[in-house]
């Protein structure tokens, strides 16, 4: 069963990678835009104080618009320094300049300008996926490094950015993977409670969030 459900993740990781790295680059654009702006325009961005984004890999749905708006509004805004295997330390960002490449191709804040924050600082986490189901499961890029990370934030809004075919019926999980409270596409925002799931169509807004 443990194999079966390994095997099931990467090859669902594998089909989505591919569609993301194969999305026009225009496209991906335009439609980051559209995902980050519904983030900018909601009430758990606008209440957050502090902040976790991540700089995006090429594939990924952009953030740079997101962490340039959050420092332009005098938020703390702290991006991943992927220290070791399966350890992650949310390190602040004061502006876009300070970025070089980090582990894996990742980008992350010069050695010289790091200040690092601890886990539970946050009000809101944007948290990255290769897939996300109807009930809020995550499946990530196989590192680990958030599943060991978030069970240590204390009641950060976990909220995944991801474009909607990102967005599947079942995410294969085991007891480690944790998942998220909202994701946004650019055609749905799903909440996830205890008792279930809200789901809003991109022509409507959730009143809380």
């Amino acid at each position: 069963m443990a194999d079966d459900i390994l095997q099931f993740k990467k090859t669902l990781r594998k089909r989505m990678v591919k569609q993301r790295r194969e999305m026009d680059p225009f496209e991906r654009e335009r439609i980051s835009d559209q995902i980050v702006m519904r983030f900018l325009d909601s009430k758990a961005y606008q209440n957050a104080r502090t902040l976790m984004a991540y700089a995006s890999m090429p594939e990924e749905v952009q953030v740079k618009m997101l962490i340039e708006q959050a420092l332009q509004d005098k938020k703390r805004v702290a991006i991943p320094l992927l220290t070791e295997s399966g350890v992650m330390r949310p390190v602040l960002m004061p502006s876009m300049d300070v970025l070089v490449e980090g582990a894996f191709g990742i980008p992350t804040v010069k050695d010289e300008d790091r200040i690092f924050l601890q886990p539970d600082a946050f009000d809101c986490i944007i948290v990255p996926g290769a897939a996300f189901d109807y009930s809020g499961h995550r499946l990530g890029l196989g590192g680990g490094y958030y599943d060991n990370f978030l069970p240590r934030t204390s009641n950060a809004l976990k909220v995944a950015l991801a474009f909607d075919f990102q967005f599947v019926y079942q995410v294969p999980i085991e007891p480690q993977d944790v998942s998220v409270d909202v994701v946004i596409t650019e055609a749905k925002i799903a909440a996830f409670y205890d008792w279930g799931m809200q789901l809003w169509t991109k022509r409507e807004t959730p009143p809380w969030l």
